[in-house]
């Protein structure tokens, strides 16, 4: 299925159509509830298309099958990169679409926009329970970062940190 995806910046009447699959891809991957407060920025695709660049992978048909927010240095959105990094945040693949290569493309081309930037490093942030990502990540070859960990304010957790040298 990766050889059929398109992945392109996000068109702002698809905001929605972003925001619940995100929402729905961390509900159904039991990384939060339903009713966790965090949902709602979650959902905010606008946002993140005000503040990054969002990303979608679409098929042939236009369905929008998974999406990532690539973040620059400096850019709202970026929590950990120094100068010469970018980040990304927001990793979701529609639930009926996992296993079929959506993630790796996504991540991809999160990996190609840095380099052609200059980027000379890639990080992010993962949940604990985040466990099918954590082992994409490793497998495209990120290292973890344990000494960057961090607790964003009202989290329960620290989230994993993660690097990929360029």
């Amino acid at each position: 299925m990766a050889d059929d995806l398109t992945i392109r910046p996000a068109a702002a009447g698809e905001y929605a159509i972003i925001g619940d699959l995100t929402a729905d891809a961390y509900v159904d991957g039991g990384v939060m509830a339903a009713t966790d407060p965090y949902l709602a920025r979650v959902r905010d695709a606008a946002s993140r298309a005000a503040s990054g660049l969002l990303l979608v992978a679409s098929a042939p048909d236009g369905t929008i099958l998974g999406t990532v927010t690539f973040c620059e240095h400096g850019s709202p959105y970026a929590q950990l990169t120094a100068t010469g990094e970018t980040e990304f945040r927001m990793l979701a693949v529609d639930p009926r679409q996992r296993g079929h290569g959506v993630g790796a493309a996504l991540v991809g081309d999160v990996v190609r926009r840095s380099r052609e930037l200059g980027a000379v490093r890639i990080r992010l942030s993962t949940g604990r329970r985040m466990t099918a990502a954590q082992r994409l990540y490793e497998r495209l070859g990120f290292r973890r970062t344990p000494d960057r960990d961090w607790r964003p304010p009202g989290a329960v957790y620290p989230l994993r940190t993660y690097v990929f040298d360029l």
